[in-house]
């Protein structure tokens, strides 16, 4: 079962969520696709840990063959391609890799090189892979990463939690495409809530069952409470506002090995979405 954690916003606790779902379930695959600012290693803590770099393909002119036709540029939909004094330029950031410019060139003046982004990083903790993805400074895109990440635990024959960029961007589509069943992560605020309604339409729209977690709550927010009535969504778990999970948070504690009562709750989060057996 792959499962999807996400947030529309950060600082909701979509890490806490799924770091712990991970190691509640014991024989589990984490994947971190928060590929800006990947933090679930600071509580799985894995070990030996390799790294894995990842690249894009971008066109390579040849200024020899190339005849100036600019079908290449004409093809490209995201303008990442101009013709400018008779020589042909690309722009990394935007270029999206799909080869197509190299496919129009009716001359062959276009090849495709490695170009390094980013890298992952596996590792484990007792029985849990953890994949991290780690987007280099400075770049647009880290859907890229993503999918390596993704990639890398398809054949996985346990539970997988996704741990999901915050927000409802490209990044996060392509991190709940392949995923059996999506967790939403709400603050009970008007803030979380107005973020909490964009990533669960886009739930919606791609057809993911979906459940509700509260996360900090100390007393109910009934705008929320409405909405997932009104739209059948099964709020699985209220984690209190409470400093005592905080400060163990702040220390990168697991709170699934260090409170039993959590524990309790993280297994019975699983139990209802069917990632283990009761």
């Amino acid at each position: 079962m792959r499962l999807a954690v996400l947030s529309g916003k950060g600082g909701a606790g979509k890490t806490l969520l799924a770091v712990n779902l991970a190691a509640a379930a014991g024989h589990a695959a984490y994947v971190d696709c928060d590929v800006e600012e990947p933090n679930g290693r600071l509580f799985l803590k894995p070990e030996a840990v390799t790294s894995q770099p990842v690249h894009t393909l971008l066109p390579a002119f040849d200024a020899q063959q190339c005849t100036g036709c600019r079908r290449c540029v004409d093809f490209c939909r995201f303008n990442a391609l101009i013709y400018i004094r008779q020589v042909p330029k690309v722009f990394p950031e935007v270029c999206h890799s799909c080869g197509g410019c190299q496919l129009v060139c009716p001359v062959g003046a276009i090849r495709e090189t490695p170009r390094s982004i980013g890298h992952l990083e596996l590792g484990k903790r007792k029985d849990i892979r953890v994949v991290t993805g780690v987007l280099d400074p400075g770049e647009a895109s880290g859907v890229p990463i993503i999918n390596a990440a993704l990639g890398s635990v398809r054949d996985f024959d346990g539970l997988t939690v996704v741990d999901c960029p915050p927000g409802s961007a490209c990044s996060v589509m392509e991190s709940i495409q392949d995923a059996d069943y999506c967790l939403c992560v709400a603050e009970p605020t008007a803030f979380g809530f107005h973020n909490f309604c964009m990533v669960q339409e886009l739930c919606s729209l791609l057809g993911k069952r979906c459940g509700v977690v509260i996360n900090k709550m100390d007393a109910p927010y009934e705008p929320l409470e409405s909405f997932c009535r009104d739209h059948d969504l099964p709020i699985l778990a209220r984690i209190p506002y409470d400093p005592h999970i905080a400060a163990l948070a702040a220390q990168g504690q697991l709170l699934c090995e260090a409170d039993a009562s959590m524990a309790q709750q993280f297994r019975r989060i699983l139990t209802a979405i069917g990632g283990v057996q009761p």
